[in-house]
Order: C-alpha cells, then structure tokens, then sequence
C-alpha cells in the first residue's frame, strides 16, 4: 500500500496534510517500520508556537528516540491524547489514528517544495 495522496511527505519521514490553515502531522509507514514498535510519545503542548523545521515533540521506541519536526511554521493547537494510552496507535494506523498533532499554520509556502506521495514511496519504499 501507498503512502495517502492527500497529504505532502518530508524527508525526516512525517507527513503533513493541510486542511485551511490546520496542518495534521504524524508519521510515514516507512518511521514506523524502521522504529518497530512504539512505546512512548511526547508532543510539546498546545499553545506552543515553533519556526517551520523546528522539533514540535519525540517519539520513543524499542530500538530508539527520534525527533518530530514540521515543515510548515505556525502553532500546536491540539496533540493527540490517545497516544498518551496507547502510543501503538502510531504502528497500527499511522496515517489515521495515529496522528501526532494539530498545528494552526503560518508558513504555509513551506510545504510546497515537498514530496507528493508517488515521490516520496518511490524514494522510500515502506
């Protein structure tokens, strides 16, 4: 399976799906198989306002901890409580319920030198 059309791919591995000015952030399945399996997750919280590549949280492990950045500049106005629980929703539905944060976008220009989906699974086959 393919990554999602409807969203643009980084090369550090997060995705990036715009909806107005509310960009969804999470993880590719290719993070996910190369971290295995997921067992702790920590966005900064919401109301923190951050440049565009800068790290918005972490994301922990059994084989390591990587940083999460966003492409696009703006503000967290939401985090994803549910992984608090169960942080595995990351490994089994990294596109959908999986999702990391909300981010209120104020450099939406960032996010047009990404990859679509056909560049970035041609670049990293999950």
């Amino acid at each position: 399976m393919g990554s999602p059309a409807d969203r643009v791919y980084s090369d550090s591995h997060e995705w990036h799906k715009l909806e107005g000015d509310t960009l969804t952030l999470g993880l590719t399945q290719f993070a996910v198989n190369a971290l295995t399996d997921v067992t702790y997750v920590e966005m900064k919280k919401a109301g923190t306002k951050f440049s565009a590549g800068e790290i918005v949280g972490e994301v922990e492990s059994v084989k390591t901890t990587s940083d999460v950045y966003c492409a696009a500049g703006g503000e967290i106005v939401e985090v994803n409580k549910a992984l608090s629980d169960d942080p595995s929703l990351i490994n089994s539905d990294p596109y959908g319920k999986g999702w990391l944060v909300k981010v209120k976008v104020t450099e939406k220009s960032r996010l047009a030198g990404m990859m679509d989906a056909a560049k970035y699974d041609a670049a990293h086959p999950a």
